[in-house]
Formats: structure tokens, sequence, C-alpha cells
């Protein structure tokens, strides 16, 4: 792997970045990332800035730092993080990002407040704006990247609600002829990585589709995969959406805060049938973006009848049970990263 030099990318020193970020004040942090802590900061010239800052107790990652300056330095796209530059100095590996004044998606729709902001339509232009970006990372970059652990924390919205995805520490570039690879590393967040991924090691850009279903799902319905509790079930998100779609009841996952809005019962059936196309257990059944982008923008598409996806039940562990008891650690299940777990 190239060096920074070799990328073309601004060095900022380190001076700047601490006088940007008041010597990386606490009130200026935005969140911790998988490998390391988020700060927001404001360069000389006024500009905002999002500075992703290497914890040094991450043993993996000057790795994934490295990948990441890598990849997004090579990437320009309107529903992509831009990179703006980076910083390696002494220990410090830091990268800076354009500032999302919006933080991310899961803030927004997974917040009985915020939500009520998003109503249909803008829920619907996330959808499609999400689908585009990772179609360019699949088709259209100058590199071919498989993007991996995409989720709703790793989609941040700009002033105009527009979607744009980050974080690409996991990801992988692929050959023009490869179609899929399979790695003893997995990487990723229960409740969005696909069945062939999560259990044997194989990625292609399917697990990507995968991951991109559930977030669907999860837009409209407002809820977690890996948090949802209906009376005594097992069930997860993926679970109760597809009885319901057997139940013949789609509308029913629709988030009570736009269910009674000026939507279109159609389009919103629409949007979860195509949810449930990309998180079919086979890959092989699943749609490639290409598709889920025609099936988006032409509604005279006759789409598929899904088959049942993966993963309809809570992951469980050892006698633990779903119950109410165990509902706080529940909420968080969907936000627990496996950066290295041995695949069979």
């Amino acid at each position: 792997m190239g060096s920074v030099n070799d990328q073309e990318l601004p060095l900022f020193n380190l001076q700047a970045i601490e006088t940007a970020t008041d010597q990386f004040a606490t009130q200026n942090k935005l969140g911790e990332g998988g490998f390391g802590p988020v700060y927001k900061g404001k360069l000389p010239q006024g500009q905002e800035i999002a500075v992703k800052r290497l914890s040094q107790r991450s043993g993996q990652g000057v790795k994934e730092f490295m990948n990441e300056v890598t990849l997004i330095s090579k990437l320009q796209h309107r529903n992509l993080v831009r990179l703006l530059g980076c910083c390696i100095q002494g220990d410090e590996y830091i990268l800076i990002y354009e500032y999302m004044p919006n933080r991310s998606l899961d803030s927004f729709i997974f917040d009985s407040t915020k939500r009520t902001l998003l109503d249909w339509t803008k829920r619907v232009s996330i959808i499609e704006g999400t689908a585009q970006g990772l179609l360019y990372l699949h088709r259209y970059s100058r590199l071919r990247i498989i993007r991996r652990d995409l989720k709703a924390s790793n989609i941040l919205l700009d002033n105009d609600m527009n979607p744009k995805i980050s974080d690409f520490g996991m990801a992988r570039i692929f050959g023009e002829s490869e179609t899929r690879s399979k790695t003893t590393k997995i990487a990723g967040t229960y409740g969005y990585m696909a069945p062939e991924y999560a259990m044997d090691g194989l990625f292609s850009e399917k697990p990507d589709v995968f991951s991109f279903g559930i977030i669907v799902l999860e837009i409209i319905s407002g809820h977690r995969n890996m948090a949802f509790f209906e009376s005594d079930s097992s069930l997860n998100l993926l679970g109760h959406a597809w009885n319901l779609w057997k139940e013949e009841t789609p509308l029913e996952l629709l988030d009570s805060t736009v269910a009674n809005s000026s939507c279109s019962a159609s389009e919103v059936v629409r949007c979860l049938q195509l949810g449930l196309l990309c998180v079919q257990e086979r890959a092989a059944d699943r749609p490639c973006m290409s598709d889920v982008i025609s099936m988006l923008r032409n509604d005279t598409i006759v789409l598929p009848l899904p088959k049942e996806p993966a993963f309809l039940a809570q992951f469980t562990s050892g006698t633990d049970s779903h119950s109410s008891r165990n509902q706080n650690r529940d909420h968080s299940r969907n936000e627990i990263t496996v950066s290295e777990v041995h695949g069979r």
C-alpha cells in the first residue's frame, strides 16, 4: 500500500488540528467510532471540519487508517463524505473530513423526537441517495469498492438532509473480474451483516446489498433491526417485517410519525418489498445496486416476490433471553462492531 504522499491528499500539521479543535476539547467531541473519537473543528478561514483521531489503544487502527486514506482519496460522489486531508505526526494518525451538521442517520430515525423531522419524502430521498453512493462504489468509481460495515450510523446527513456514506476503514478493493472473495477476519456490525459473510467470511457486492436492505427497513419503521421488541416474540425487525409481508399487512411496519401523512401507501409497500428483496437469505437472489436504483426510479418495473430473509430472530447467547429485563442491552446490539472474528 502506498504512502500518504502517494495519495495526492493535503497534509495538515498537528498544531493546526489542535487549534481547530481547541486541543481536542471534550465539548467538541462528536462521537466515538470503531477506531477512535471524532471531533468538530474550525479552520482559520471559518470552514467547519470533522476530525477523526485514531485511538492509540486501537491495535489494528493504522492499517485501517491507511486503507481509508488510499480508498477515499480517490473517490468523489455527492453521496460520499469528502476527505479534506490527513495528519500523520508522531503517534498521531488523523483524518479530516467535511463536517456534516445533521450528524448521522441513526441519530434521527431512532430518536422519537428527531425522526418526526423526517417525512416520507425525505426518507425516500435518503434511501435513494444511499443507493446511489453504494452503486458508485460498486460500479463507477476509479476503484471498485466493496463497502462492508454499511449501517445507519455510517450514513451522515448534510444541511439539506442529503445522505453521505462515511467511514471506509473496513472497505475492500475488488478487481474488475473479481466477483467474490473470502476472509477469515470478519469485520462488521451485528444486525447488518449478511449470512454468507457473518458465517463463512464470503464477501462480494451482495453483503453490501443486504446491509442496504436492513437500512431501508429501519428507515421505514424507525426501529433498529436488532433492538425490535414485539410482546414476547424473539423476532427482530427483519422477522417482524417478513411476517407483516406474509400476512399482507405491510403498512403496519410504517413509522407512526409518518403513517398519517400524505405518503403513498403503494410507495411504502414498494419500498418494503425492495428492502425484503435486498435481505433474502441467498446472495444470488438479492438484486445488484443498479437494479435497486432502477426499481426505485421506475415504478412501472414489476418487483419480484421476495423469498425468506436471513436472521429472522434475535441473536442469542447461551441462556440469555430477550425479555424486558434485557432490553437496555439489546438496544445497542445493532452497534456491536466485530473487527476480527475468524470465519469457518
